[in-house]
């Protein structure tokens, strides 16, 4: 049974008009997204974008990088580039509950051309390709014949925490931000592609954003996945994160939820889907997004000849949330950690601390559980003993025995790292 807030969620689609412009403002939880798109995209830096500045502890050396609020719907953020908008979410949020704040959630876009509006009653969601019918789904199509879904799920960027990579690689110089957790809201893939018909020898299935290439040229930003996957019944595609409508920047009206998937397949303002009867060779799933076919997708730095494929599942991490780098404590007290987990495309079992550097382990304190899926808090205590430095780790073991590494990763890329975290701090 539907509930006065799902109603209301809906009722606010259907009467969406983001047609005119006015100055960007904090939107409140109550009534974000009644102002979708009526603000647009503010993306030249102005002095509002440094209000302040975070030191990074990369692997190159520590660099520093200004923190915004001057982004529709979003608070302050760790500014990583404006254009395309790579913003990322400070450490300390993940420390203030399992669920990450929509207006603190990640963003991550590839190409600089995205729509500074999406005006709900024109907007169509195309279903084509090897299909018996092809459909033109507006968005109260999908939320009046369509079953509702709800599914709490981890969206990491593929380069999440690239910053740490050592040799340092190209690309965004993420640390550990890119990624967030939400309780997404939504209806089933399958069921669209029910509806639509899918013939006999569909092999993948296709999808596409609102945004574009900045010059003709560029390959437009396209992902597939397998057709049994894509009809696996968690796949989704959600208008709703959090109780509320999806935040422009973070894939308004429409986004695909790949749960347990890196976030390259979780295209943002999908507007068509294509069935294909032949394995998709477009740019975005050959060439770019690929991963040696190795144990945790890893090489020497400068090998060449390895057999790469398309990046796909997660893997398990855990992560400090309440303590950083260089922290000091008083030597004998005990210290209280706290962190979040997750298992990449399965559960959290358990997380396991380390107060000596890795050599023994103790189990951590876990929160609830809101599917395998989401984020785990955990938390424990520590008495710091002997005064002087302490290597802090936490480590996190998926439901299918996986098991974070203790030596990190590397590829040119730098993707996938999930090395086991360490924290040092100081007993005085």
């Amino acid at each position: 049974m539907r509930n006065d807030k799902e109603d209301a969620l809906s009722q606010s689609l259907r009467n969406l008009h983001p047609v005119r412009s006015a100055p960007i403002q904090h939107p409140s939880r109550r009534t974000v997204l009644q102002n979708i798109g009526i603000a647009g995209l503010s993306l030249a830096v102005s002095p509002a974008f440094a209000d302040e500045m975070v030191k990074l502890p990369f692997a190159s050396g520590p660099r520093e990088r200004p923190v915004t609020h001057a982004f529709p719907q979003k608070g302050d953020m760790i500014l990583q580039r404006v254009r395309p908008p790579l913003l990322e979410t400070p450490l300390d949020v993940f420390d203030r509950g399992v669920f990450t704040p929509n207006d603190q959630f990640y963003v991550r876009w590839h190409w600089a051309e995205i729509p500074n509006s999406v005006d709900v009653n024109a907007f169509r969601l195309a279903v084509r390709g090897h299909v018996d019918r092809r459909l033109s789904l507006s968005i109260t199509d999908i939320l009046r014949d369509l079953p509702r879904v709800e599914l709490a799920a981890v969206n990491q960027c593929s380069g999440n925490s690239r910053g740490f990579f050592s040799p340092r690689v190209p690309g965004a110089q993420w640390a550990n931000g890119a990624m967030g957790n939400a309780k997404w809201a939504g209806v089933r893939l399958k069921d669209v592609l029910d509806r639509a018909g899918v013939k006999a020898g569909a092999v993948q299935v296709r999808f596409k954003g609102l945004d574009e290439p900045v010059v003709p040229e560029a390959p437009t930003f396209r992902k597939s996945l397998a057709i049994d996957h894509a009809r696996d019944g968690e796949v989704m595609i959600a208008y709703a994160m959090n109780g509320e409508q999806l935040p422009l920047l973070n894939g308004f009206p429409l986004r695909l939820i790949v749960p347990g998937w890196y976030s390259t397949y979780w295209i943002k303002m999908l507007s068509d889907i294509e069935v294909l009867d032949k394995p998709d060779d477009n740019y975005w799933m050959a060439v770019a997004y690929t991963i040696p076919d190795t144990p945790h997708a890893s090489i020497a730095p400068g090998q060449s000849g390895v057999k790469m494929v398309p990046i796909n599942r997660m893997v398990p991490r855990s992560f400090f949330t309440n303590i950083t780098d260089g922290a000091s404590f008083t030597a004998g007290t005990r210290v209280p950690l706290r962190g979040i987990a997750f298992g990449g495309d399965a559960g959290v079992a358990k997380v396991e601390f380390s107060s000596d550097g890795g050599k023994s382990w103790q189990p951590a304190r876990l929160g609830d559980d809101f599917g395998k899926y989401g984020f785990r808090q955990w938390q424990t205590d520590v008495a710091l003993g002997d005064k002087g430095d302490h290597a802090l780790m936490v480590r996190c073991t998926n439901s299918a025995g996986e098991v974070q590494p203790d030596t990190p990763n590397w590829n040119g890329s730098g993707f996938m790292r999930n090395v086991i975290e360490t924290v040092r701090v100081k007993a005085v």
